[in-house]
């Protein structure tokens, strides 16, 4: 690929600052800096374009929090809106399209129309070749985002881009955290993205891996050999210390693909059977139990639950869990199209 240059001007531009601020905004409007720059957006986005063509722009200090997802615990980064989330968004409009064309087709997750539902259709639709993908191997590195070395993201995007201003923006962000990339960052999630791949392409082109498939750090691939992927988990740990200083979890995990079943992307595939994740069905249960005691007892549906029970049901129609919807959901209909008509009366 013939590196990109002379694009600077484009991520300060004017029209493409309004874009990011609105992609920035989405579903925020309520927030009280969101607010700050819908007074007055030609006013704010000045200042950034300002700072930015000046090279005086400079990461905010982040909020650090954890949040606990099942038994994991994650230590997680919060920017302010503005400047930096509408920043972020500015750069990533121009070098995301770019970028994107250099990525294999089966990574997933943080890019536009590849999310969990793509990665399930291609898996739903490799284990059709039962031979092929008669055994499994699933890789997870440990702490990636925190393991991400800020000189070889630096190398790899200087690979794909050699305009010095725009470096000059990527290393700024990069460095707004002593190591690693921070979990929540915007940015960090197309960095993260990137920096696996030439390892992808190293699996696709060098390895002959057929049936490959990456969700960020989550990896699966099939292949008929047992052996064959026992030794490719021996070489896949060696290429990932030497070449990008990142670790592999140190349990093996090379399964026969239908006996056990794949775990991933939020779902559970079997031979011609899928299901839901158990955790994410046994938070179903408990979530959509809550909400219909809560509306039973006279309450109205309120706006984060109408999106919960709709976010459930989405992920429902992928999979094979009919009697999951019928007993969990369905009950919950009425109080669904009582939310739906009030709305339809506040728009009128």
């Amino acid at each position: 690929m013939k590196r990109i240059g002379n694009i600077y001007h484009k991520i300060y531009d004017m029209d493409n600052l309004r874009l990011a601020h609105q992609n920035a905004r989405k579903d925020k409007s309520s927030y009280a800096e969101v607010q700050m720059v819908d007074a007055d957006i030609d006013y704010y986005l000045l200042k950034l374009q300002e700072s930015l063509i000046n090279k005086t722009y400079k990461t905010s200090e982040y909020t650090v929090f954890e949040k606990k997802e099942g038994t994991k615990v994650r230590t997680l980064y919060k920017l302010p809106y503005y400047p930096d989330r509408i920043c972020q968004w500015a750069l990533i409009q121009i070098i995301e399209p770019m970028l994107e064309k250099t990525l294999i087709y089966d990574t997933y997750s943080a890019l536009p129309g590849r999310g969990p539902h793509l990665a399930w259709k291609r898996i739903n639709k490799a284990m059709y070749h039962k031979n092929d993908t008669k055994y499994c191997l699933k890789i997870d590195i440990h702490k990636y985002y925190p393991s991400i070395s800020h000189d070889i993201l630096k190398q790899i995007y200087r690979r794909k881009i050699k305009d010095n201003d725009v470096l000059w923006l990527i290393d700024e962000i990069i460095d707004s955290v002593p190591s690693g990339i921070p979990i929540g960052n915007y940015f960090s999630q197309w960095s993260g993205n990137l920096y696996l791949s030439g390892f992808d392409h190293w699996c696709k082109e060098e390895k002959k891996c057929q049936f490959y498939f990456r969700y960020m750090d989550d990896i699966v691939i099939f292949h008929k050999s047992k052996r064959f992927l026992h030794q490719l988990d021996d070489e896949i740990r060696e290429y990932l210390a030497r070449n990008l200083k990142l670790r592999v979890k140190s349990d093996r995990q090379v399964f026969k693909t239908r006996s056990r079943g794949l775990d991933y992307v939020g779902y559970r595939f079997f031979d011609e059977n899928i299901l839901l994740r158990k955790s994410t069905a046994k938070t179903l249960k408990t979530k959509m139990t809550k909400i219909k005691k809560t509306c039973e007892s006279g309450l109205d549906l309120t706006l984060n639950e109408y999106c919960s029970i709709n976010s459930y049901r989405g992920w429902i129609k992928w999979c094979n869990h009919h009697k999951l919807e019928q007993k969990y959901i369905k009950p919950l209909q009425p109080y669904i199209d009582k939310f739906n008509n009030e709305v339809k009366e506040k728009c009128v």
